[in-house]
């Protein structure tokens, strides 16, 4: 497996993608980011409050937007320390663990320093409770499915929680398993049509496990070229007939990675976020018709943003 963590590797990416843009353009996004942190520290989405998953993308788009201040360390620690980590689901855990890092990263403290000493053993052992009979991971204990996105997740943490997987040759099988005769990937074995988000899930995966090859590069490619939108972005399927911001990054990141860029029109991508998508006052909806912004869109949109530049 490849153990440098894929989402440092990416957010470096991003964050030199980004280094390219006007200093103005992206500190209207980080005073947006800012604007929906919470008293206790953490980050809401469009309504509630605080959530380790909206946090965990507060705290991505952050760091790729020239880093976590020593005061918003200060700040997301006293939110993160109110979390048993061994409590946490599979998407919170990661949200987790990535923010502890950056914080560490950052200057800030280690979050880590007083977990137990095998720590890392105990969340190897809750997320083999996961591990379904087709190679995958379920999105709960009660999930007899493995699901891509889910398998994804775990890889993640796998690194960065610095284990090996076990059993990758099973999971490698369980993702040939789930694409379909379009090019692309499905979610779960029943579905019969691919999405570009599972898609992606797939192709970061198999590049992890260094198990990408030619003809795979090719299906995919096949795929991408359907769920492109005349919008300039992707779509999430070919059923959807619109692109938005979540497909738009994960397209584009799968696109560049495989070294398919010739499928990109960089203009017509940078026409779609601007446009329709970045709100002038900071933050990105998620899709045209979208009326608000929130961190999980907006760390997309920075991302596409980013992808550009490279």
């Amino acid at each position: 497996m490849n153990h440098q963590p894929y989402l440092l590797k990416l957010a470096l990416r991003l964050a030199e993608g980004l280094e390219k843009r006007p200093k103005a353009s992206l500190q209207k996004h980080r005073q947006f980011i800012l604007s929906q942190q919470q008293p206790d520290g953490g980050f809401s989405g469009r309504e509630g409050e605080s959530d380790l998953y909206y946090t965990g993308f507060a705290v991505r788009s952050l760091g790729i937007l020239g880093g976590v201040k020593p005061d918003e360390c200060e700040k997301i620690s006293d939110y993160l320390r109110q979390f048993q980590i061994e409590k946490l689901s599979t998407i919170d855990l990661l949200s987790w663990l990535y923010c502890a890092l950056i914080i560490q990263a950052s200057g800030g403290e280690d979050l880590l320093q007083t977990a137990p000493e095998n720590w890392n053993s105990e969340i190897s052992s809750s997320l083999e409770r996961l591990r379904t009979a087709d190679g995958g991971y379920a999105k709960s204990e009660q999930g007899a499915l493995g699901s891509t996105y889910h398998s994804f997740l775990v890889v993640l943490i796998y690194q960065l929680i610095g284990l090996d997987l076990p059993e990758q040759n099973n999971l490698i099988q369980f993702l040939y398993d789930r694409q379909r005769d379009d090019g692309g990937f499905v979610e779960i074995s029943p579905m019969k049509r691919s999405g570009t988000n599972p898609t992606a899930a797939a192709v970061a995966t198999l590049i992890i496990l260094n198990s990408m090859d030619d003809e795979l590069k090719s299906d995919v490619q096949d795929f991408l070229k359907q769920v492109k939108s005349s919008e300039g972005g992707f779509q999430a399927n070919t059923r959807i007939p619109f692109a938005d911001g979540l497909s738009t990054f994960t397209g584009l990141l799968t696109a560049q990675d495989l070294e398919l860029q010739s499928l990109i029109d960089l203009d017509q991508v940078q026409k779609f976020m601007t446009e329709w998508l970045e709100f002038p006052t900071g933050g990105f909806r998620g899709a045209s018709w979208d009326e608000q912004a929130d961190v999980e869109y907006t760390f997309y949109g920075l991302g596409v943003l980013a992808l550009l530049g490279h």
